[in-house]
């Protein structure tokens, strides 16, 4: 059976369309479910009866379950339960502007980033468009409260998962859907450069986050793989590319690892890499996980931040969010999956 919350509502259309129904309703349904919050097809009073005992038939409304909640000041970390039971989080954040969620896009993550926890297990699947939405889907309820703005940088590489991240992004950004902005939804990726180009053309007004974390190649290949594949040089270029076709500036998130990528070398020669482009660096305080990797130094991270801005790159400092509940990338999960082996 599929699940009603995967599909976006030109697939709803063209479902309606090949069962000879009106593809108006397509709209009809987006409006139960995402304004009203409905959960039965029994409770939609303009849908005709016949119609109900279809999609009664062919579409669920199932949600995953929270097994685990963590809670910080302005920081909840959730633990999720899929049907199969594989596990998955979301780290809501209350800001002064609203309430921002950063969302998973995978089970594991290939992409082999050594500061990581994500990284540390392979990918066991693609997260599905349903449970995509239905990580937004939940934590409104149990929060009574709309999720104003959706970042996608919890679990896995997004860009790997490019068609579901994509139809997940139509449905929260759908005006009959989650009514989400494009420009409160953030995108995240590591440096996949094909999927930018692509992603470039979507002609959707969402924000692109990179991150970069080393403006050292060697360095940055030892502990981000990507790197081997899609260089600096490379990404550089892609990023350059990205901002002329969309007219879009770019994030550059840079997490401080002391000794690692801290020093004003190290600002230095990111600035120097990112001269003159439309982006704004974003320095994110190291949550730590369980290998060797440690936060940098407030001293340190200032010496960095003002290095930068002396050599006029937009930058800002991450607040740091929950780092008392493992609300790093796949802490909650790693930590719950070792509990139980």
């Amino acid at each position: 059976m599929n699940n009603i919350y995967g599909l976006t509502r030109d697939k709803l259309k063209d479902y309606f369309l090949s069962i000879h129904e009106k593809d108006f309703k397509a709209i009809q349904i987006f409006e139960w479910i995402y304004e009203k919050k409905v959960k039965k097809f029994s409770d939609m009073t303009n849908i005709k009866k016949e119609l109900i005992e279809k999609l009664e038939n062919e579409f669920s409304f199932d949600l995953m379950k929270i097994i685990k909640k963590e809670e910080d000041i302005k920081t909840k970390k959730y633990l999720l339960e899929l049907a199969d039971k594989n596990l998955i989080e979301v780290v809501l954040m209350e800001h002064d502007y609203g309430v921002s969620l950063c969302v998973s896009s995978q089970i594991g993550c290939n992409m082999g980033c050594t500061f990581c926890e994500s990284g540390k297990e392979k990918v066991v699947r693609n997260l599905e468009v349903h449970e995509m939405v239905g990580q937004v889907l939940l934590i409104e309820e149990d929060i009574k409260k709309r999720i104003d703005s959706v970042v996608i940088m919890g679990i896995g590489e997004p860009l790997d998962n490019y068609d579901n991240v994509m139809d997940f992004i139509r449905i929260i950004n759908d005006p009959k859907g989650l009514k989400i902005g494009a420009r409160h939804i953030t995108v995240s990726t590591c440096g996949l450069i094909d999927k930018m180009e692509k992603l470039s053309n979507e002609n959707i007004q969402i924000n692109l986050a990179i991150s970069l974390h080393f403006a050292d190649n060697e360095v940055r290949s030892q502990l981000m793989p990507i790197n081997k594949v899609y260089n600096l040089d490379l990404l550089t270029h892609a990023i350059k590319a990205y901002i002329t076709k969309t007219n879009r500036r770019i994030s550059i998130e840079y997490v401080m690892i002391k000794g690692v990528n801290d020093s004003v070398e190290d600002a230095l020669a990111l600035a120097k890499l990112l001269k003159g482009l439309n982006i704004y660096v974003n320095l994110i305080p190291y949550n730590q996980t369980t290998g060797e990797f440690r936060e940098a130094t407030k001293e340190q991270t200032d010496a960095f931040y003002q290095e930068l801005i002396r050599n006029k790159i937009n930058v800002t400092k991450r607040r740091e969010f929950g780092s008392n509940i493992k609300a790093a990338c796949g802490q909650l999960r790693s930590n719950e999956r070792r509990t139980n082996i």
